[in-house]
């Protein structure tokens, strides 16, 4: 069972520690608060992703965005294809003098068109100017913080590994293409000796020394008419030997 006043005496013990407490005073303007990364101050519209589903418009609790659109027909991309209509965005606001900042619209859009900025400085002195259309909306894409850092020990998203995935069976087939198509290549002729297009194996002939003729039908180390078998090109010597 509590003793009776204990409570009492809690809440005053709380009263006297911040009693002793330096208070701090935030200087804002001139020095901007310490937002937490989630804040949720405005809501940017990044319009090249909106497909004009409705879902943000119907599930918004308060009835607080505005959605016009127009049909376009898409002609066919190949002849003889079916010709195709798709929604073209023509108005897109958002009453923020209406909005509860319950963040329902970013979560049901399936395509990632909606985002929390932590800009909050856009008090109006007219309920009119709240109302926020999508030029405006785009603006705020600008203040949109990057999304944190994942958890290194989290698991791969499956897009990223399902693009990596693909990005390496990719490249293995190219390779494999590189590789077929060098093995089917012809072999190179080769190339001709060096000075002359003479066939391979023949040896080129010699120019004589200056001021002889060379004998008709030698060639280098070979002996003119009447040499011994010693290839020494020396004369033969008469039968009888010398005069």
């Amino acid at each position: 069972m509590p003793i009776p006043g204990s409570g009492l005496a809690k809440g005053l013990a709380v009263t006297l520690r911040t009693m002793t407490k330096r208070s701090h005073t935030a200087q804002y303007p001139e020095v901007q608060p310490e937002l937490p990364p989630r804040s949720r101050g405005v809501i940017g519209l990044f319009e090249e992703n909106c497909t004009v589903c409705m879902l943000c418009a119907r599930e918004c609790p308060d009835w607080c965005i505005y959605i016009d659109s127009h049909k376009e027909t898409v002609p066919a991309a190949a002849p003889g294809g079916r010709e195709r209509s798709r929604n073209v965005l023509d108005r897109f606001a958002i009453d923020f003098s209406l909005c509860m900042y319950c963040g329902i619209c970013i979560e049901v859009c399936p395509f990632d068109a909606l985002f929390w900025s932590p800009e909050f400085e856009y008090a109006e002195t007219d309920i009119h100017e709240l109302t926020h259309e999508r030029d405006k909306l785009r603006e705020w894409m600008w203040t949109v913080p990057a999304p944190p850092a994942l958890d290194p020990a989290a698991e791969e998203p499956k897009e990223i590994a399902a693009a990596r995935k693909a990005v390496e069976k990719a490249e293995a087939a190219a390779a494999a293409q590189a590789s077929a198509a060098a093995a089917a290549a012809p072999a190179p002729d080769p190339a001709p000796g060096p000075g002359t297009g003479a066939d391979p194996g023949t040896a080129p002939a010699t120019d004589a020394a200056p001021g002889t003729d060379a004998a008709p039908g030698t060639g280098p180390g070979t002996a003119g008419p009447g040499a011994s078998g010693l290839g020494g090109g020396t004369p033969d010597t008469p039968a009888g030997g010398p005069a």
